[in-house]
């Protein structure tokens, strides 16, 4: 007898076609059978040892967040509800060009002092792996929920070049292909970039073009976070179509905004671009969170001359004086590239996370406001945080601007991704909110999207960038990773104000076909693993 029959569900499969009420079988960690409408036919029901009622429940594939910064996260913490709670029960890690393999002891630390704003530092983490299969390989050893790997274009940079802005030689460029090449035979699923990230900015586009095609050649896709989200918006979107057209390796475009005044109603123009590129033979997917604030990390914002060297080098230009007040200019009156081309408004920047215990007092605080307490300028209390706690802050930067978040949530080649950085007092409600957010408040309250559309759009599409055979419907044969919703009742329960507030409306998730949330509490399980990219 098999082990569990999900009964009576309203099934959204994951295909965007309606939805329709079946009796569920798992078995082994996975669906074995799915009997349409058998009550109503008056059949033979099937049997299982464990039976779920699921009436008023919607039975859909697990969620698969396509932008994740657990990395560290789902090591330090079996836990995990932030994305178990969300009905997630895949992240794709490695995002933004900087993770923590391939490695060595050098670049590790480096590492680590450049994303603990992302990730905390590490102290609590046993970094007993350099590549990527041992990355994955320890990810192997239980983890809550499954996690694939983006090789981070960053890191491999850092490892080979270092951290300073200039071309990579013939020589390094052949290593750099070597070690994207590895990361893809040891199971990677592509490669990402943080082009307003050091030191993966520093890359100009022909060396990334030649690392797309080693990706593309193993099947894998390339997700860039462009150079711009602001001033030359729609020019950085091009940039990587054209890129990725030379190189012929599948495109898909990280938290694929429109930010800053200057981008105000322009997501049809991106849209365009797109839909353009489609039409001509071009493979491009997107994924975005379902909020106008973005996320990353105060120092991020910096201009890239002053992080060359690393992060050591950042600090010791912060202190000098002279160096530090063209920082300023250029933040506050060019334009900086790492804030997107455009001046700071400092009214935007929340601090939303501190290292240090003692700067707490900041968090939840605009810089502005910030500086209006202390009796100084905006620019001496980001200065001051920066150096006082090492590069450590977070920030939530309020620039979106819902009629775009709406719109590109819509196109057919949406996907969702939370961006989610779980470091810091006050995170981004999107790490703990993401998916049911879209459930809640864009299906149901809105009508931004239809529920059956909405799920194709968090399981299905994203499996199929992914190259996954077996994952993202509800089909005979498939993995058993399923969650169970109430659509009257699905919302967000994080929000600015209590960020880990988990979600409401989501009593079961399962993983391999074991339940990692059941009677909406988290359970002791740990099936989630390593998905490794599937061959040619």
């Amino acid at each position: 007898m098999e082990e569990l029959v999900i009964r009576d569900a309203d099934v959204v499969d994951g295909s965007g076609d309606h939805s329709y009420r079946a009796d569920v079988v798992v078995d082994g960690g996975r669906i074995v059978s799915v009997v349409k409408e058998a009550a109503d036919a008056g059949c033979q029901r099937p049997r299982a040892r464990r039976e779920l009622d699921a009436e008023g429940l919607v039975l859909a594939p697990g969620f698969i967040d396509m932008h994740a910064h657990s990395d560290l996260a789902l090591l330090r913490d079996p836990d995990h509800s932030a994305k178990a709670a969300q009905g997630v029960t895949l992240e794709v890690l490695g995002q933004d060009g900087l993770s923590y393999a391939p490695v060595d002891d050098r670049t590790l630390g480096e590492v680590r002092r450049a994303i603990a704003g992302w990730n905390g530092p590490g102290d609590d983490i046993d970094f007993d792996w350099r590549s990527v299969g041992e990355y994955l390989d320890r990810l192997d050893r239980g983890i809550a929920v499954n996690a694939a790997y983006l090789i981070p274009q960053g890191t491999v940079r850092a490892l080979v070049v270092g951290w300073e802005d200039r071309a990579a030689t013939p020589g390094e460029l052949d290593r750099m292909r070597r070690l994207v090449a590895e990361g893809m035979e040891q199971g990677a699923v592509g490669m990402s970039s943080g082009l307003t990230y050091t030191p993966g900015m520093y890359a100009r586009g022909a060396e990334l073009t030649e690392l797309c095609r080693v990706v593309a050649s193993y099947g894998g896709y390339y997700c860039p976070h462009h150079r711009s989200y602001g001033a030359g918006a729609l020019e950085a979107y091009e940039e990587m179509v054209a890129l990725t057209r030379e190189a012929d390796c599948p495109l898909h475009l990280a938290h694929a905004t429109m930010n800053f005044g200057v981008n105000k109603g322009r997501a049809p123009a991106l849209l365009s671009l797109l839909d353009d590129a489609l039409e001509a033979g071009a493979d491009i997917s997107l994924d975005t969170y379902p909020y106008t604030p973005g996320c990353t990390t105060l120092v991020a914002l910096l201009p890239s001359w002053a992080s060359e060297g690393g992060p050591e080098e950042t600090l010791r230009r912060l202190a000098d004086e002279e160096t530090a007040e063209r920082v300023r200019h250029h933040l506050e009156v060019t334009g900086s590239d790492g804030c997107h081309g455009v001046p700071v408004e400092w009214e935007t920047i929340e601090i939303s996370g501190v290292g240090d215990p003692a700067l707490s007092g900041y968090v939840g605080r605009t810089v502005l406001e910030s500086a209006r307490e202390r009796g100084g300028s905006p620019w001496t209390v980001a200065r001051e945080l920066l150096l006082k706690d090492r590069l450590a802050p977070t920030i939530l930067q309020h620039v979106g601007h819902e009629e775009n978040v709406r719109a590109i949530m819509r196109h057919r080649v949406h996907t969702g991704g939370s961006d989610g950085i779980l470091q810091g007092a006050k995170p981004h409600p999107r790490a703990y909110g993401t998916f049911p957010h879209y459930l809640g408040h864009y299906v149901r309250e809105l009508g931004v999207l239809s529920l059956e559309e909405c799920v194709a759009h968090l399981t299905a599409r994203p499996a199929a960038r992914l190259r996954l055979p077996d994952r993202g419907l509800v089909r005979e044969g498939y993995r058993a990773d399923l969650v169970l919703f109430d659509p009257a009742t699905v919302a967000a329960g994080s929000t600015f104000a209590e960020p880990r507030t988990l979600p409401t409306g989501i009593p079961y998730v399962l993983v391999d076909g074991r339940f990692v949330v059941e009677d909406g509490r988290r359970t002791d399980v740990l099936a989630g693993r390593a998905v490794r990219r599937t061959p040619r």
